[in-house]
């Protein structure tokens, strides 16, 4: 039985990856950490054989972590996060995977599958470079194609191809697509980024847009862009957004 311990500071990423290891009886989760700090003490407690870590937390990154790991009983390691910028970083620390959210079942598998072949001592010492390669051919070009949110108690992997618009909210971001809204923890910016920009346009500081969703853009007092969406939803297009309105009335004239 391999013994794993979740460490994440977003409960519902630890409740969904949970549910995705239930088919394999080998692994058995012995527990579940919301930051750095309560996983170095879980790792030196516990004596987990795996770790399934995310990098961006609160107290201490994944990375300290690792650090603070016990170096007589170190446990196979997992990073599991949204962001593919520390893919290097991970495997200079000798990680067995990195998987980027959302991830599916099958991804999940393949990453079980290296960390029992760490385990048992029959990993290949070029797996590593093979695992950056797969990554660094997979994150180009990657955009997103679904994100995950909760409704009625549930994750569900909303299409972004459902998404009319997004309004910022802080640190979170409301997601608005004709069956409802939904909140997630992101930035607006973070998303703007992990978008196609094809598909996608931020018309303000506080929203992007679905470009394929767009009526018409009518021209607005002082510079400004009046943006009507099918749905009937008028937006304001800051007129300092210039590649914005370049984008919207050249897809809307072809």
């Amino acid at each position: 039985m391999i013994r794993a311990l979740i460490v994440d500071d977003e409960l519902l990423a630890r409740r969904a990856l949970i549910r995705l290891l239930r088919p394999h009886k080998d692994i058995e989760v012995i527990g579940e950490c919301g930051d750095g700090e309560s996983a170095v003490l879980a790792s030196h407690t516990q004596h987990p054989d795996l770790l399934f870590l995310d990098i961006r937390m609160p107290e201490q990154d994944g990375f300290e972590v690792v650090a603070g790991l016990p170096s007589a009983r170190t446990p196979a390691i997992v990073f599991v996060t949204a962001y593919d910028q520390h893919a290097l970083q991970a495997f200079e620390v000798h990680a067995v995977d990195y998987l980027l959210k959302p991830f599916s079942a099958d991804r999940l598998s393949k990453a079980l599958d290296r960390v029992r072949e760490r385990i048992n001592r029959t990993v290949d010492p070029n797996t590593f470079q093979l695992l950056l390669a797969e990554l660094r051919r997979s994150a180009e070009p990657s955009f997103l194609s679904r994100i995950p949110v909760t409704q009625n108690g549930r994750i569900r992997l909303l299409p972004v191809t459902e998404i009319e618009r997004i309004e910022a909210l802080g640190n979170y971001a409301r997601l608005h697509t004709r069956k409802g809204a939904f909140e997630i923890r992101e930035t607006l910016q973070s998303l703007e980024q992990k978008l196609d920009p094809e598909k996608f346009v931020r018309i303000h500081r506080s929203t992007i847009i679905n470009i394929d969703l767009v009526q018409e853009v009518q021209p607005w007092f002082r510079g400004g862009h009046l943006v009507i969406m099918k749905d009937g939803s008028e937006l304001r297009l800051s007129r300092y957004q210039h590649d914005a309105i370049e984008k919207l009335t050249g897809r809307l004239h072809r």
